[in-house]
């Protein structure tokens, strides 16, 4: 059965901003590492942001200073806040739900189906 349920995607201009959504399943949400990842054509898929219950966030390089994960638990969702867009921030963009090993790398698990997100004038 579906688990992670993202929305949000769309078209926006340089510079714009959005906010994807990840509507989770209870068990999954409390038990799991929340994070967010993307693909763009013709690259690997690649992680973006995690969260975990606490509220403690990673940033790729890439994206850290203009985005900003958040998890609420009552809504059992996930949040990622985008600012300041780029072109090469378009890609399809995945939720999911995993573990941080002990040396602090993550783990996914569970995958939601995708949002595409377009960057473009």
């Amino acid at each position: 059965q579906v688990q992670l349920v993202e929305s949000g995607g769309g078209l926006v201009q340089p510079g714009g901003s959005l906010r994807l959504s990840c509507v989770a399943s209870r068990r999954i949400f409390s038990t799991n590492v929340m994070a967010w990842y993307r693909q763009a054509p013709g690259k690997e898929r690649e992680l973006v942001a995690t969260v975990t219950y606490g509220g403690n966030t990673k940033y790729s390089d890439a994206v850290k200073g203009r985005f900003t994960i958040s998890r609420d638990h009552a809504k059992v969702t996930v949040y990622l806040q985008m600012n300041s867009l780029k072109s090469e921030d378009t890609a399809v963009y995945y939720c999911n739900a995993g573990t941080a090993d002990s040396d602090g790398s993550y783990a996914p698990k569970y995958w939601g189906q995708g949002t595409q997100v377009t960057v473009s004038s």
